[in-house]
């Protein structure tokens, strides 16, 4: 048994596909966003593909070619677009696999993060009682604290590599998707298809994931698109401070943080073209984000 349907549900195949589709296509700036995002999530799949090199192969770097500006052309015949990096490396192609990492830490961090929120969220509401005051009152206290900091402390105590920020991003997002799935499933638990479940004998476990959770998903939707712009920004960040990923998996923060030395010497574009891939990637999926919410949120709709 499920809940009934309503103008705001939105059951993906058919005519639910299409409602939210129409709904979603009433901002022109949202859809060009998500067409936007889907060209660099394109790029960061398949950067050894449309890569124009390898910029991590040391067979195909040459030290000789430091800091070509753009448009240049070395005496190879080899022409970079957007120059190359203190170590000879094109920036064009750093960048699409700097976009692969980046995307990829993000997605995965907010992945598990979403699910182990979830997790705590629908069972502290389902359950109540001394479990739910525990619980929201772990994220209370740890939403009271600022995200970057949580993840410098974490960082900085277990050491930097790809599965340690996964890690620590992961720490400072669940709290987001905890209470998100909580304020949701207390509208839900009370509602008849759910009593309805529980004169049935149903288990606990089953009413939560059968009859609770998709009907509290399209919130978690919006949080998840948002918390994944974020996470990304934040990775960007700690990899800029020396505190993320390492030299090895090179993200858009870490391009950033490896050309701003060359900023004053008039070598902009080390860190300028990164910066604008990272910005334009943040700004899609946030735009995105905020369309979701406004479909999703009844009082949000014109």
């Amino acid at each position: 048994m499920s809940a009934p349907a309503n103008k705001q549900s939105y059951d993906l195949p058919a005519a639910g596909l299409r409602k939210f589709w129409l709904d979603f296509s009433e901002s022109p700036t949202a859809v060009i966003a998500l067409f936007v995002f889907l060209i660099i999530l394109f790029i960061a799949i398949f950067a050894p593909w449309v890569s124009p090199s390898n910029p991590y192969d040391l067979t195909s770097v040459d030290i000789m070619n430091s800091r070509l500006p753009p448009g240049s052309e070395d005496f190879s015949g080899n022409f970079y677009i957007l120059g190359t990096d203190g170590a000879g490396r094109d920036m064009l192609s750093a960048i699409f696999y700097g976009l692969r990492v980046s995307l990829g830490v993000g997605a995965l961090s907010g992945l598990v993060a979403l699910i182990l929120g979830a997790s705590v969220g629908l069972s502290a509401a389902y359950f109540g009682g001394r479990f739910e005051t525990i619980m929201m009152r772990i994220v209370d206290i740890q939403l009271s604290f600022p995200s970057i900091l949580m993840a410098l402390i974490i960082l900085a105590a277990f050491g930097k590599g790809v599965e340690k920020t996964i890690i620590a991003l992961i720490l400072v997002q669940w709290a987001y998707y905890a209470r998100a799935a909580r304020a949701s499933a207390l509208v839900e638990k009370n509602k008849e298809y759910v009593e309805a479940a529980k004169c049935l004998a149903l288990g606990d476990k089953r009413i939560i994931l059968s009859h609770i959770a998709p009907n509290c998903m399209a919130p978690l939707i919006v949080v998840g698109t948002l918390q994944t712009a974020h996470a990304i920004s934040l990775e960007a960040t700690l990899s800029f401070l020396g505190l993320g990923l390492p030299i090895t998996e090179p993200s858009l923060g870490l391009l950033i943080g490896n050309g701003f030395e060359y900023m004053y010497s008039g070598d902009f574009w080390i860190s300028i073209f990164p910066g604008i891939a990272l910005l334009i990637t943040i700004v899609s999926i946030n735009l995105v984000g905020d369309q979701l919410r406004d479909m999703f949120n009844p009082r949000l709709q014109k």
